[in-house]
């Protein structure tokens, strides 16, 4: 069975021209099939706010209006995406830009209103793997930003790594998948500001201990419960940390077991 990487960036990295150049060397000297998952929430905030619109956030997940909307559609879909798909090009490495309406290659529901209205924001119904196979046989290195579509003609905002766990999912039938979150940090830390607080092995029971004491919070949340969801959904090997580790098994970075 062929292997497939599954990466997904942070804004601070994306933002970072210096950092962002750095990961995509490593990125596109990444052995075999790949492919690339993206936000770009710092960078669509500050657009927001030039454009007089307010950005809320709720555990880590935006808030999305239409106007919210619009504006990470410019950035998401627009500017960050190709942007980096040009860099890639740039480097050798096939990308094809990609959102989830693009090929219908991700389809979604607006998520219903319980306790709080998330607005425009997409849950991930299934991945088309079907059509993402095919672009990895091709030679293609698909570059998905964290938009998805219902099928009705509505865009919607959909977490970046929620999309990249979909998609290690979606194809884990097919490839051995491997899931890689990289963000500026070695990986979970105990304490943010100490990047020797590491934690190097991280499973289910250290989860709920960090949880209860409040060392895991914010974006760090949704992340971490995507990756406990995808270890119990076939997904090979999931690890966090900066993206140096792409380069080297000896690098520093957390890895998630159950």
């Amino acid at each position: 069975m062929d292997k497939v990487s599954i990466v997904k960036i942070g804004g601070n990295v994306i933002e970072d021209e210096v950092a962002l150049g750095k990961f995509l060397d490593l990125f596109a000297s990444l052995d075999g099939l790949k492919i690339l998952v993206h936000g770009g929430g710092k960078m669509a905030t500050q657009l927001a706010s030039k454009l007089g619109i307010e950005s809320k956030m709720v555990g880590g997940r935006r808030i999305t209006d239409a106007e919210t909307l619009q504006v990470i559609t410019m950035v998401y879909a627009g500017l960050t995406n190709k942007n980096i798909v040009a860099q890639l090009q740039a480097r050798r490495c096939n990308a094809l830009g990609l959102s989830g309406a693009d090929g219908d290659t991700i389809q979604a529901h607006k998520r219903p209103v319980e306790s709080i209205d998330y607005g425009f924001a997409g849950d991930v119904d299934g991945i088309n793997s079907t059509l993402v196979t095919k672009f990895l046989e091709t030679g293609l290195t698909p570059v998905f930003c964290a938009m998805t579509h219902d099928g009705n003609g509505q865009l919607l905002n959909t977490n970046a790594d929620t999309i990249a766990a979909e998609l290690a999912i979606g194809l884990s039938n097919v490839f051995e998948t491997i899931l890689y979150y990289c963000f500026e940090k070695k990986g979970v830390l105990k304490n943010v500001e100490d990047d020797n607080s590491l934690v190097e092995h991280l499973n289910s029971a250290t989860y709920r201990q960090l949880l209860a004491d409040g060392v895991i919070a914010d974006g760090m949340l949704p992340k971490l419960e995507n990756c406990f969801r995808v270890l119990n959904k076939n997904v090979g090997k999931v690890c966090i940390g900066h993206p140096s580790m792409l380069a080297s098994e000896n690098e520093l970075f957390t890895t998630i077991t159950l």
